[in-house]
């Protein structure tokens, strides 16, 4: 099975949908109760990064079997320092989105750290994609 989402720029009440739409097909699957947590925070960590910084993207995932794989992308202003930007509590987040209690640096290391496989491409001046999947046991 194949969803593919619309992320919305600088809209923080639409930052959210795709996970929670993901997390329910998921438990609808059986998908056992921590894999579907960790599929929706990765997803909601991509899909603030994506209104903060990229005025939107693209969430895709696909179900197996086995797994769960996700692509986020995005057209945005991508990342200069992807080693400094996969440092916990390095933010280049607004003073708006920090205002409203995002922003923290959190992002990009909780995508990882609850992704079973993880990678990270961004050009400056092109946008970011962001790939992970977790394994279904």
């Amino acid at each position: 099975m194949k969803f593919t989402y619309e992320v919305p720029g600088d809209d923080f009440s639409q930052a959210g949908f795709a996970s929670s739409d993901i997390k329910k097909k998921l438990k609808k699957l059986n998908v056992p109760t921590p894999v579907v947590k960790r599929t929706a925070v990765a997803m909601y960590e991509a899909e603030i990064n994506m209104v903060i910084h990229a005025n939107g993207g693209t969430a895709e995932v696909e179900i197996f079997p086995d797994r769960i794989e996700v692509v986020m992308s995005d057209d945005g202003p991508g990342i200069e320092d992807l080693d400094l930007a996969m440092k916990e509590g390095w933010s280049t987040a607004s003073n708006e989105a920090r205002e409203l209690g995002f922003g923290a640096g959190l992002g990009l290391p909780n995508m990882k750290r609850n992704s079973d496989e993880f990678s990270l491409e961004s050009t400056p001046g092109v946008g970011t994609t962001v790939r992970f999947v977790l394994h279904i046991k």
